[in-house]
């Protein structure tokens, strides 16, 4: 790479991601420019790639892709006292307007006119700098990798997930789906106190449940295509020993939410996590009439102090989710893998893996 060339992974359209030079930004008075250093791929950077968006956020320009990074701080807008130049950086990729009321209230995670990367209108951060406010910005104590900082972005959704059902010491928790998000909601549960969890997904995916296991869950179940409802909810009961007390909902699929609305407890709570199907057909006369809690988490709320805290202190290891390291050139394989579900946590490398990492051998 020249010196001061910023490569981003432009997406244009479905499954046309181009690696292209972009003008580098100048940090405004309460902004960072950032070096990025790691990108983790997202499932709904996937969406974009695979159909032009997810939802409302649908394609209408072109974007840059990436929204799990860590960085380097190079340079520091006039008004910014926190931060200094070369401070390594976990990245918060949503930012409300701070203006308007759902900002007032704290609801900044799902304010209309933010800052969130990437949408349909703002540029997400696979791209060798990046400006970004500087609150936004999680400065990493020394024994944190670039990588671990980059997967902070997920945990945080979790650790949203989990504190909007209220997970507790003791509780026994269904997990439904185990890619990149469930298996962190699973990290995340076990660390709020769950101490029998199930993790259940497509039995294509084996090497995903199967890491899930190695993870701490208490059983995985592999669904097949002609399984019944009633036949896994039995399974799901056996290994908790009993109803779910909480259930983090990680595919939008409508079997995932029928089981999981079947799977609850009385006044047992579920929060629905995932992006999918648009539409579904759920038991609502049974959720109702059981006054079950159902719920839903969009992005974070104010959750990566609490994320930096449990990956520095050693009580949550995230690096068994990293699969793949691709560098920046090879990013479309790296999409490609994503795109296919042949790993978990994929990573592209803006900078030469470790050039950050404050111990070498941390991976």
């Amino acid at each position: 790479m020249a010196p001061n060339q910023n490569l981003a992974a432009v997406l244009y359209g479905p499954n046309d991601l181009r690696l292209e030079e972009r003008p580098i930004e100048q940090p405004a008075f309460d902004e960072v420019l950032l070096e990025v250093d790691t990108c983790g791929i997202c499932g709904t950077d996937v969406h974009f790639l695979k159909e032009g968006g997810f939802g409302a956020q649908m394609l209408i320009k072109p974007i840059v892709l990436g929204h799990e990074s860590s960085g380097i701080v190079r340079k520091l807008g006039s008004k910014v006292t926190h931060l200094k130049v070369g401070d390594r950086v976990a990245i918060e990729p949503a930012a409300g307007c701070r203006t308007c009321d759902l900002c007032k209230v704290g609801k900044y995670n799902v304010c209309l006119n933010g800052k969130h990367c990437p949408t349909q209108k703002h540029d997400g951060n696979c791209s060798n700098y990046f400006t970004h406010y500087a609150d936004c910005c999680f400065k990493l104590p020394d024994n944190v990798t670039m990588e671990e900082g980059a997967m902070l972005e997920p945990l945080a959704v979790a650790i949203y997930a989990g504190r909007k059902v209220d997970i507790r010491l003791g509780n026994k928790v269904l997990i439904f789906g185990a890619g990149p998000i469930g298996l962190m909601c699973l990290v995340a549960a076990k660390a709020m106190g769950a101490t029998r969890t199930v993790v259940l997904d497509l039995a294509r995916v084996q090497h995903r449940l199967d890491l899930a296991k190695k993870l701490g869950a208490t059983g995985v179940i592999a669904i097949n295509k002609d399984d019944k409802e009633d036949d896994l909810v039995s399974k799901i009961q056996k290994i908790l020993g009993g109803p779910a007390d909480r259930v983090l909902e990680c595919t939008g699929s409508q079997p995932g939410m029928r089981i999981s609305i079947r799977s609850t407890r009385n006044a047992g709570k579920i929060c629905l996590v995932g992006l999918g199907n648009d539409d579904v057909s759920l038991p609502m006369v049974d959720a109702v009439s059981r006054e079950i809690d159902i719920t839903t988490a969009m992005r974070y709320n104010h959750d990566f102090p609490a994320a930096v805290e449990i990956v520095a202190s050693g009580y949550v290891n995230l690096k068994p989710l990293i699969s793949h390291h691709f560098d920046l050139k090879d990013v479309h394989e790296a999409f490609r893998v994503a795109s296919q579900s042949e790993g978990n946590k994929i990573m592209v490398h803006l900078i030469p893996r470790d050039t950050n990492n404050k111990n070498k051998f941390a991976n």
